[in-house]
């Protein structure tokens, strides 16, 4: 542990040195400068726009519809069965005793049973944890505030909608995760994407397209690990810490990075057990302090809920917003940001999902549909409906590039839900900071976990391969935070999107496997009840 932490510092410090230095002759500027045509190229390879939207958003829309109907409404049906999962009162269904000869399903064996009784390194709770502080970050914050700025109080409809369909692709492709993960002899688990697409396409007689679509995808992984999984996050954490502390220096950026960097870097270097030990206890608290706040602000305005539904339906079919341009306008904008913030379809979550302890695939795709709910339906729509409440009084207009006035000063992202929330709260500008670096850390730490597994993935399981990405996540903590970065920002969401298109290649090949499964897993609850 010292020798690794020492190792972090040595080679940061630097790095910190030269950003310091760099920093004060703009250093945001000659990163812009130089990002900008390679984010550029790629949002435009990524966003090809077919029938006037981008071919992107229809795939991932389209398919969730598409698993919604062949599941038969999995995101509702199953919806109280996910929740009992958690809770553990099926545990033991998937935690049965080894070598029993009546769980001998689909060609099994007792010695098959055994070995998949073992796997897994962590509960339900934990994966489930784990992954929704991958989703849920400042996509929830600065993500709603832009959705509503750009397409006004329609998109919120359009992102629920969003929501609700993603619930479904996420509960195929974490149930792929878990199906297809490998174990190695120490126990440790490797899966996401990468395996049930080389895996799965193998078993289907493609094995050399498996191959080269799962090399695509934790390339794309590892880039969206560092950018907006991990420099877009520290880079909003330390904007709204620089603001609470008044810290004007051009070098604050940098240290205030190493610090996150040092603390992020203690986390991670235990694995998926110390992440999920971590995220277990910070998510809930995270979500929950959030969403106290939405409902004092909410209720605290209880005549005008109603008023805010009602404008939030009207303007979903007939928006009004300058700039929105039409029906379709916002429909984009609410799927996009909510795709962003939940990425069903992206196939990041899986990698987390995939390491549960059970013997059910299917039961930890159960507990994955719950993501989307938390996420999107629950947490995007609290801040939503704070906003549009805030802006009931007139204080900006909707419309535009996403940027706002108020008190004729510009905010955008995470500002307008911060004007929002001191409105009603005295000293929110604290509360929110903590939100906000909350939110920023256990992103952080998660899509350290996504980001790690792909590089293995491509580079070995070794210790110096190992290394070598924690110290180059870790970097990155520090550069997002040293500087203004709007072309890593959208570098980052293409590559985050870009993760859609090998991804869905994986599920379209594979869905009828996860019927068989989720088939299994339901009979298996139903003979533990008989």
């Amino acid at each position: 542990m010292k020798k690794y932490l020492l190792s972090i510092f040595t080679v940061l410090l630097p790095i910190i040195i030269f950003a310091q230095d760099v920093a004060e002759k703009g250093l945001d500027q000659r990163i812009d400068e130089g990002f900008k045509p390679i984010s550029d190229a790629i949002s435009s390879v990524i966003f090809f726009p077919v029938f006037g939207a981008p071919f992107v958003l229809i795939l991932l829309v389209g398919s969730a519809l598409f698993f919604t109907l062949y599941f038969g409404f999995p995101n509702f049906r199953y919806f109280k069965t996910a929740i009992n999962i958690v809770r553990g009162k099926h545990d033991d269904v998937d935690h049965h005793e080894v070598g029993d000869s009546e769980l001998a399903i689909d060609g099994d064996i007792k010695d098959t049973i055994e070995d998949e009784s073992k796997d897994g390194e962590v509960t339900h709770f934990q994966a489930l944890a784990t992954a929704v502080s991958g989703t849920v970050g400042n996509g929830n914050i600065a993500g709603v505030a832009l959705a509503i700025a750009l397409g006004g109080p329609g998109a919120t409809f359009w992102m629920v909608i969003c929501g609700l369909l993603g619930m479904s692709t996420k509960f195929v492709e974490c149930t792929l995760g878990v199906q297809y993960r490998d174990i190695d002899e120490d126990g440790t688990v490797y899966g996401g994407p990468m395996y049930y697409i080389s895996k799965g396409l193998k078993e289907k007689g493609f094995a050399t397209m498996g191959k080269i679509v799962a090399v695509f995808f934790a390339i794309f992984c590892i880039g969206g690990s560092f950018g907006g999984g991990n420099a877009a996050q520290s880079n909003q954490a330390t904007i709204v810490l620089k603001d609470l502390l008044g810290l004007e220096s051009t070098s604050a950026g940098a240290w205030i990075g190493l610090i996150l960097a040092i603390l992020v870097g203690i986390i991670i270097i235990g694995g998926i057990k110390r992440i999920a030990s971590v995220t277990e206890k910070i998510v809930p608290f995270m979500a929950i302090m959030y969403l106290i706040a939405c409902f004092y602000i909410v209720l605290s305005n209880f005549s005008l809920i109603d008023d805010a539904f009602r404008l939030i339906m009207r303007e979903a079919f007939n928006p009004t917003a300058i700039g929105v341009g039409s029906f379709i306008g916002v429909l984009l904008v609410g799927f996009k940001r909510a795709a962003f913030s939940n990425e069903a379809g992206a196939g990041s979550a899986s990698i987390a999902h995939s390491a549960v302890k059970t013997k059910y695939s299917a039961s930890e795709g159960l507990v994955a549909l719950l993501e989307p709910f938390i996420d999107t339906v629950v947490i995007c729509t609290m801040t939503a409906l704070v906003i549009i409440i805030f802006n009931f009084g007139g204080a900006f207009e909707y419309g535009g590039e996403g940027s706002v006035m108020i008190d004729g000063i510009s905010y955008e992202g995470a500002g307008i839900t911060s004007k929002a929330f001191a409105a009603y709260i005295p000293y929110s500008n604290i509360f929110l900071t903590v939100a906000v670096v909350l939110f920023a850390v256990s992103t952080m730490i998660s899509w350290s976990y996504y980001g790690l597994q792909s590089w293995k993935y491509l580079f070995g399981r070794g210790k110096a391969a190992d290394l070598t990405y924690k110290l180059l996540f870790l970097l990155f903590v520090v550069i997002g935070a040293a500087a203004s970065m709007k072309s890593i920002w959208d570098f980052s969401d293409a590559m985050i999107f870009a993760m859609v298109f090998p991804n869905m290649i994986g599920l379209y090949f594979l869905f009828p496997v996860v019927k068989k499964q989720l088939a299994r897993y339901l009979d298996a609850i139903k003979a533990k009840k008989a």
